[in-house]
């Protein structure tokens, strides 16, 4: 069943197992969002939940001008700024375990080394250009959905990811590495 299917049967009809469907398919999400903006595994569970929670209360002003998603990333995005507002500084994150068990010891340490850096170097940025630049280059948002879920204009917009670039590049050759180049345009969905 498509999402907005699922919104009209919870928000019209009072449907709660389609509330909680909505809710369940868009969770990892949510988490994924938070973590990549707060770095902390423990703080995204919180961010999800209570993005989650918001979401499920404002079903009834949903308006479907955007996509549902679009509408999460805002509201969990909102809520992890507010949080580093409060806290004004994230922990980094034990770096994920790497990719492919196959690796050899030595590319598995690399890899573990690479990730703490760039996790290093992302926890260095503002929250607001860490939470532009995930759902930019990880997220794969537009320029124009990115300006809705920030709650921007479009140049802002790209002032935000220009710094945040900027500071990445700047942060990662501290630390003697070499950054990743963006993914082309084409790869990202919705192009801009």
């Amino acid at each position: 069943m498509a999402d907005s299917e699922l919104i009209v049967r919870a928000r019209d009809r009072g449907d709660s197992a389609a509330l909680e469907e909505l809710l369940r398919r868009h969770r990892d999400t949510a988490y994924r969002v938070a973590l990549r903006i707060c770095l902390d595994p423990s703080e995204a569970e919180d961010i999800a939940q209570e993005g989650l929670v918001r979401a499920w209360r404002s079903l009834g002003r949903f308006r479907g001008e955007a996509a549902f998603t679009t509408w999460l990333y805002r509201i969990v995005t909102n809520v992890a700024l507010k949080r580093a507002a409060r806290r004004r500084e994230y922990a980094v994150a034990e770096p994920p375990e790497p990719p492919g068990p196959d690796l050899d010891p030595a590319s598995r340490v690399e890899q573990r080394e690479r990730l703490a850096v760039a996790g290093a170097a992302l926890a260095q940025l503002s929250a607001e250009q860490r939470a532009c630049w995930v759902l930019r280059e990880v997220e794969g948002l537009t320029y124009d959905e990115l300006a809705a879920v920030l709650g921007v204009t479009v140049p802002a917009v790209k002032g935000r990811l220009f710094r945040a670039r900027t500071e990445l590049t700047a942060a990662l050759a501290r630390y003697d590495a070499e950054p990743q180049p963006s993914p082309p345009p084409a790869a990202r969905r919705g192009g801009a």
